[in-house]
């Protein structure tokens, strides 16, 4: 099964809409780049950009969105409130920065960017998502960095809200690669039908000399990037590689046409807690 996807596959998401199964990640990359390179993005085969509003590159993604000449229906922006912006009125304040910096007629999925600011302003952020949702702003809304605890809190204020599909959790978006699988996390969503996003799946590059990604890479003719990816892939995340190296861009997303087999998965099953940034999913704020 797993070898019959295509970069333009979709998985479905809890709101109805399908999201694509490989995005390419702008953190981190300068304003003044970003349209270019998503623009090489989306001529490569990529359809879905992850941005975020405290990427400062907004503005430029959308944009290489609107030039590239497929239609709207075919692509996919991902945006995020602030951490510090984690409030009812902070979230309002970055929905409407954002339609102001893109121009886009809607977001196809927008996030709570980490379960910062405590329960009443999580809820409230949350809250002004579903608003976006109801208003036709936005199609699909999720989290990103949330660990069970602030899951089971939000899934808990959903249901008190009575909400539909307007208001259910699509994706949570956390680090996620062999030395971070997560299964606590990723199970939780599994039984609910939430995707799992996969950020810094190349682990920023820290782990190239591992031994066992050396070796898998040599037994397939790939590289260790190309390795990453592909696990990631077959575990059923979405992963969002990052890179401002054209070159690079386009060998990520040659990642469809092999397939790691049931060996190659269990040596890659580390069982590490090993996070390669901040992990705010164990917050107990």
């Amino acid at each position: 099964m797993t070898s019959k996807l295509k970069i333009d596959s979709t998985l479905p998401m809890p709101s109805g809409y399908d999201i694509p199964i490989f995005g390419f990640g702008v953190y981190q990359t300068p304003a003044a780049e970003a349209e270019a390179l998503v623009s090489h993005a989306f001529k490569a085969g990529y359809r879905h950009v992850d941005t975020a509003v405290g990427y400062y590159n907004e503005g430029p993604c959308a944009k290489a969105l609107l030039a590239s000449g497929l239609p709207r229906s075919a692509l996919f922006y991902t945006t995020k409130v602030p951490p510090r912006e984690i409030s009812y009125e902070g979230a309002k304040k970055a929905i409407a920065g954002t339609f102001e910096k893109t121009g886009l007629d809607y977001i196809d999925l927008y996030l709570l960017h980490a379960p910062y600011g405590g329960k009443e302003n999580r809820l409230g952020a949350w809250k002004a998502l579903v608003e976006g949702v109801k208003e036709g702003k936005i199609r699909s809304i999720g989290v990103s960095n949330y660990g069970d605890h602030h899951l089971e809190e939000l899934e808990a204020y959903i249901k008190e809200q009575g909400w539909g599909k307007e208001g259910v959790i699509s994706v949570n978006q956390v680090e996620l690669h062999p030395w971070m699988a997560r299964p606590d996390i990723v199970n939780w969503c599994r039984e609910r039908g939430i995707v799992m996003e996969a950020y810094s799946p190349l682990i920023r590059a820290t782990r190239n000399d591992e031994l066992v990604l050396v070796k898998l890479a040599e037994k397939h003719g790939r590289s260790v990037a190309q390795v990453l990816l592909r696990w990631s892939l077959q575990m059923g995340f979405v992963p969002l590689p990052k890179t401002v190296n054209l070159t690079r861009i386009e060998e990520n997303a040659d990642v469809f046409n092999f397939e790691l087999d049931e060996e190659d998965m269990k040596e890659l099953d580390t069982g590490a807690y090993e996070s390669s940034g901040w992990d705010p999913t164990i917050s107990k704020d």
